[in-house]
C-alpha cells in the first residue's frame, strides 16, 4: 500500500508504520568513509590519477579524472561491480563525499559519464599502461612507510567465465568454460603487485614475464631476502635462471617423469602391516637435470601413503633454498595462501565481472577492480583493531563498509549519523587512529 503522494509507502502488519525513501541522505555504505581516510593518508588515487591522460576537451566536463577514478574504485569496493549501479550511486551521500570534488555538493558521475571514462579515456594505450602498473605503485607507497623485512611472491592463473561475443574469450578445457585466463602476482601480506587480463585459451604460465618481471624490477634494490613460489605450470627454465640471476629463492612445484619416479623408487614401495590413519610421509632429495635446464637442480620429493590408498602420492618440488626436504616442502605449502586471495577477490571484489564486449574494456575493469582490492587489504593489514583483524574482505563489505548512515547537513558541517550494529563507535575510533598514525610516519628515502 501507498500515499502516493509524498512517496511514504504503508504496510499491512502494522498500520503506524511508514516507509520512507530518502536516497539523498541516507546510505548503506558509510563504511567506506574510512576507506577514504586511509586513501588520502597515502594520497593513492590522487597520485593515480595524475598519471592518467585525459583527452577530453569542451565546457562540459563535470567530474574530473581523479573523481571518475575514485568513483571506478569505491563503488567496486563496496560491490557494485556493473557500472549500471552508477546512476543511484550518484546521489548515495556517501559516495557523493567520497569522490569529492563537484560531486560532494551536488552528484557524482552517472553511469554512461563512468562507462565512457572507462572504455574510452582508460583504454588509451598509454593510460592502460599506467593503470596496469598501477597496484604495484600503491604497494610502493605503503612500503614508503612501512619498509618489508622480506619478500615472497607467489603466483598463479585464475578464471574468469565470460558470456556471449567478448574479444579473446575462448574456451578453456582446464576450467571447462568460456572465459578470461587472468594472471596474478601477490606478495607476502596479500596485496597484488601485478595483474594481467589474458585471452581463455592461453596457458597457465603465458605471458609470466611481462608480469614479473616489472615486480622484480621494482625490488632489485631492495636488500631483503626474496623468495618465489610457483605450481607445475610455472616449472620453466627461463623462470629458474632470472630467479637465481636475481638472488630469489625459490619452490616450483614439478611435474614427474619416468626418471624422478626413479629417484623415490625406495619410498614407493607400500609399509608393512597394517596400515596407520594418519597419513605417512617421506621425504628425500636430490640432484636433477633436465634436457632443458642450463645446469642441475635440487628437488624435493614428498611421498604420502594413506590408510585407503594402494598406492602413494607424490610431489616433487624443483628449489633452490637451503633447509631440510620437510621444510621446503612447508614453504611450498603455504602458496596456498594466494588462492585464498583469489578466492577474496572473486567474492568480496567479485573481480570475475567482466562484461564489456572489447578486451581493452576488460582489462581496464580488471585492473580497477584490483585497485579497490589492494585498498581493502591495506586497510585490513594497517588500520583493522586487534578483535577484528581476522575479518576477511567479504566480512569487512557486509559488516563495515555495509554501514547505514543518514547525512545531516549544516551550515559549517556534514555529520554522517552511524548505525552500530556490527561496527561500534569505539572500533571506528581506533581505525581511525591507526590511520593517523600511519600517515604520521615519515617517508623512507632511497630503496623501498
Amino acid at each position: 500500500m501507498g500515499d502516493g503522494q509524498n512517496g511514504v509507502l504503508r504496510v499491512g502488519f502494522e498500520p503506524r508504520l511508514r516507509l520512507a525513501f530518502q536516497g539523498a541522505t541516507i546510505s548503506s555504505d558509510a563504511g567506506l568513509l574510512v576507506y577514504r581516510e586511509l586513501d588520502e593518508a597515502v594520497k593513492l588515487t590522487e597520485v593515480a590519477a595524475e598519471t592518467l591522460f585525459d583527452f577530453r576537451i569542451g565546457r562540459n566536463i563535470c567530474h574530473s579524472t581523479k573523481a571518475l577514478l575514485r568513483q571506478s574504485v569505491y563503488s567496486r569496493l563496496a560491490g557494485y561491480e556493473d557500472v549500471n549501479d552508477a546512476d543511484r550511486l550518484s546521489i548515495d551521500p556517501v559516495m557523493r563525499q567520497v569522490v569529492g570534488g563537484r560531486a560532494a555538493n551536488k552528484q557524482a558521475a552517472s553511469a554512461s559519464q563512468i562507462a565512457r571514462f572507462e572504455t574510452k579515456v582508460l583504454t588509451e594505450m598509454g593510460n592502460l599502461e599506467s593503470l596496469i602498473s598501477m597496484p604495484g605503485r600503491w604497494v610502493d607507497s605503503i612500503r614508503e612507510r612501512q619498509p618489508v623485512k622480506k619478500l615472497i611472491l607467489d603466483m598463479d592463473s585464475s578464471v574468469s567465465p565470460t558470456h556471449g561475443d567478448q574479444e579473446g574469450s575462448t574456451y578453456n578445457g582446464h576450467f571447462e568454460c568460456t572465459c578470461y585466463h587472468p594472471l596474478f602476482v601477490f606478495n607476502q601480506d596479500g596485496d597484488v603487485e601485478q595483474a594481467l587480463l589474458r585471452h581463455g585459451n592461453v596457458a597457465s604460465a603465458d605471458e609470466w614475464s611481462s608480469v614479473l618481471t616489472p615486480v622484480i624490477e621494482r625490488y632489485r634494490e631492495t636488500d631483503v631476502p626474496k623468495s618465489f613460489r610457483g605450481d607445475a605450470a610455472f616449472a620453466i627454465p627461463g623462470l629458474y635462471e632470472l630467479l637465481e640471476a636475481e638472488g630469489y629463492r625459490y619452490a616450483i612445484r614439478l611435474k614427474g617423469n619416468p626418471i624422478l619416479d626413479r629417484e623415490v623408487a625406495h619410498l614407493r614401495t607400500r609399509p608393512v602391516g597394517r596400515p596407520s590413519k594418519q597419513p605417512l610421509v617421506r621425504y628425500h632429495h636430490f640432484t636433477y637435470q633436465a634436457k632443458s635446464w642450463d645446469k642441475p637442480r635440487r628437488v624435493v620429493a614428498k611421498v604420502t601413503w594413506y590408510q585407503e590408498g594402494l598406492f602413494p602420492q607424490v610431489g616433487f618440488i624443483v628449489t633452490n633454498r637451503v633447509g631440510s626436504p620437510k621444510q621446503v616442502t612447508r614453504f611450498y605449502n603455504q602458496r596456498g595462501t594466494a588462492e585464498q586471495w583469489i578466492k577474496e577477490g572473486k567474492y568480496a571484489i567479485r573481480w570475475t565481472r567482466l562484461s564489456c564486449h572489447g578486451f581493452d574494456a576488460n582489462q581496464v575493469r580488471l585492473q580497477l577492480h584490483v585497485l579497490a582490492y589492494n585498498l581493502g587489504n591495506f586497510l585490513r593489514r594497517l588500520a583493522l583493531p586487534g578483535r577484528i583483524k581476522h575479518w576477511a574482505l567479504t566480512t569487512l563489505r557486509e559488516k563495515l563498509i555495509k554501514t547505514g548512515a543518514k547525512m545531516v547537513r549544516h551550515a559549517r558541517y556534514v555529520t554522517f549519523q552511524m548505525a552500530e550494529v556490527a561496527v561500534p563507535h569505539d572500533l571506528y575510533r581506533a581505525m581511525l587512529r591507526k590511520i593517523a598514525t600511519f600517515a604520521a610516519k615519515p617517508i623512507r628515502a632511497g630503496p623501498i
